[in-house]
């Protein structure tokens, strides 16, 4: 007698997206901490002030210099954000909010690739007779950014509140000394501030801001499907030809999709503010939106966008590469 056939719902070696996407994640974080920090500065009006201008030395005092703007500038003075954050707050300032992100990121990421990954095939095998086009693409995108936006949010809150924290190096020095050294580096006493001072809820600020930014990942999906088969004859061709042409299309889809829906970064930042002289200034998605616009001008939507770009392409270049790289190794097993 036959035992019967059982049909997985999953497409076999699924897990792979899931352990591929993590590992990704990781290494972009790591390698782009500082700029993650400056980004999430300058679209904060808490350090507005803070990083308007480059220091610099006229004798016995440090003026302010004024930005003279432009593209190129931006670039410029994300540098030196970098420089005056590592001698102002010492150099592991510019690693705040690691502990958080890695734990954020590799489950997000993880969650994400898995989502995506396993979502475009099993809705190209039920919904489009086994074939992959762009709508598939788009569907599985929003789907997996919808169930990243809302599982990880909580650490994202905690990452960014660690962030918009402050402190010199006398400050960092005898806070050094009065406690013992933590492998969570004040992560812990972030949560148990929300926590305190927010409730449950604090947890999930910026959230309508996040899925607003499936947008973002569903561009960047997309385009990174296209732009791979755009450059389909680089596979299988090794060394340096296939990875640039895998390095190139990531790259090139992060930077477009940021281009096109930064603004929603601005806006989740601001809403994950801690409270000032224990006020909430910044209550909803379009309210934050109308402030923001009147306080600051729309130019202040854009605020930190080099630093962000800075950050993101490598990082994404950095993560699909060691995604794509896993997946065709456990393929070939």
């Amino acid at each position: 007698m036959s035992t019967p056939t059982t049909t997985n719902w999953l497409p076999a070696k699924s897990w792979q997206h899931f352990i591929a996407g993590g590992l990704g994640g990781m290494c972009g974080a790591l390698v782009t901490s500082p700029f993650d920090v400056v980004k999430t500065r300058l679209q904060s009006d808490l350090f507005r002030h803070k990083h308007t201008g480059v220091g610099a030395v006229v004798g016995d005092s440090v003026v302010l210099v004024r930005r003279p703007g432009g593209i190129l500038w931006h670039f410029v003075e994300t540098m030196h954000i970098i420089r005056d954050i590592a001698r102002d707050e010492s150099p592991r300032a510019l690693f705040k909010g690691l502990v958080p992100t890695l734990v954020g990121v590799i489950p997000a990421r993880s969650i994400n690739f898995f989502t995506y990954g396993n979502g475009k095939q099993i809705i190209a095998n039920e919904f489009n007779n086994g074939q992959e086009n762009s709508y598939v693409h788009l569907c599985a995108a929003a789907i997996a950014g919808v169930v990243t936006g809302t599982a990880t949010n909580p650490i994202w809150v905690v990452k960014t509140r660690m962030q918009l924290s402050a402190s010199n190096k006398a400050s960092a020095a005898a806070a050094a000394s009065s406690s013992p050294p933590s492998l969570f580096g004040g992560s812990v006493s972030t949560i148990r501030q929300i926590a305190c001072e927010e409730g449950i809820r604090g947890f999930y600020k910026g959230l309508s801001a996040s899925y607003l930014g499936v947008t973002e990942g569903t561009i960047q999906w997309v385009l990174y499907e296209r732009l791979k088969r755009l450059t389909s004859g680089t596979e299988g061709a090794g060394g340096l030809q296939e990875w640039a042409g895998m390095l190139g299309s990531a790259g090139t889809a992060k930077c477009v999709a940021s281009l096109i829906t930064y603004p929603h970064e601005v806006l989740r930042t601001r809403l994950r503010q801690p409270l000032v002289n224990g006020r909430k200034k910044y209550t909803g998605l379009v309210q934050t939106l109308r402030l923001v616009i009147a306080e600051e001008g729309a130019r202040s939507l854009y605020g930190g966008l080099s630093a962000h770009l800075m950050r993101v392409v490598p990082n994404a270049a950095v993560m699909y590469s060691i995604y794509e790289g896993l997946l065709r190794w456990g393929s070939n097993r």
